[in-house]
């Protein structure tokens, strides 16, 4: 008795007619398209404000300014700026794992009353505007005496309900087999031991995923540190000191493509590093 196949679909036809080098033909293209506008920006600060207009679609500059980076590191403060960004980042990271990570670990291995009242509300909060909750953030900086400074930032960043990141940890933990809750039960664990010593460890790769997006997230924030740091600029970051290069009647466009690459690097650099735990992380959650 024969089996019946499923039809195969147009798509999938083509696509299996097509030769191979017309596909790697066609991602070499579309990776050109991708790759294009960093690589213009990098071109840029190596140029003169002058030749990033005239040079057009002209890669290579005639002559390498490398003092663009010298001035927006020194003359632009985007030293301070850095440091500023790393600080922030760092801490606001570092709170925003602990807490989805515990967050996560109690919806996705215990069921209680109300659980699913609780997950409806945070599911509920991605539809909620930043833009509206910037008047309670800064109402309550006020408050404590928090809104000119590093602190109050981030807690502001860190503050966020980071609902995908707790539904991710969810997924992940709740996929582990509860053998090993019971064991370290058995020797005398508690909560506390049972989280930081076993299960957070086994997270690393949604950790490094939720750190990725985190970092990401707070690296290249803007709304927030603009208002934070609005009566102090030794408080901005590097998304808000881009402001630095422009002026009342002209615009440092050379000085402003330096600085954009200082500011990306350390992301590429991060991605390259967690790009394998980052892509564990996502097929684990999607998984479970």
């Amino acid at each position: 008795m024969s089996i019946a196949t499923p039809p195969v679909s147009r798509g999938r036809r083509i696509a299996q007619r097509a030769p191979w080098w017309g596909v790697v033909l066609l991602l070499a293209v579309l990776a050109v398209i991708w790759v294009y506008p960093f690589v213009w920006m990098v071109s840029a600060s190596l140029k003169s404000s002058l030749e990033v207009f005239t040079a057009g679609l002209k890669i290579l500059p005639e002559n390498f300014a490398w003092e663009n980076y010298s001035r927006a590191w020194t003359d632009a403060n985007f030293s301070r700026y850095m440091i500023n960004t790393v600080l922030l980042t760092v801490s606001t990271v570092v709170i925003v794992v602990v807490r989805c990570a515990l967050a996560g670990y109690v919806l996705g291995r215990f069921r209680f009353r109300g659980q699913r009242i609780i997950v409806g509300v945070l599911v509920a909060t991605l539809f909620v505007p930043t833009g509206y909750t910037i008047i309670p953030i800064v109402k309550l900086s006020m408050e404590l005496n928090l809104l000119n400074s590093l602190t109050g930032m981030v807690l502001a960043l860190s503050g966020a309900a980071n609902v995908s990141a707790i539904l991710i940890y969810a997924g992940y933990f709740r996929q582990l087999p509860k053998e090993l809750e019971e064991a370290a039960t058995v020797d005398g664990a508690g909560f506390t031991r049972v989280f930081f010593q076993i299960m957070l460890p086994l997270s690393m790769p949604v950790t490094a995923t939720v750190a990725l997006l985190t970092f990401l997230a707070t690296w290249n924030a803007f709304f927030l540190p603009l208002v934070f740091s609005f009566s102090d600029p030794d408080l901005r970051t590097l998304s808000v000191g881009m402001q630095a290069f422009v002026g009342e009647n002209a615009t440092d466009w050379s000085g402003m493509a330096a600085a954009g690459v200082i500011s990306i690097l350390p992301i590429v650099a991060l991605f390259l590093f967690l790009q394998r735990y980052f892509v564990e992380g996502i097929a684990g959650a999607v998984k479970s």
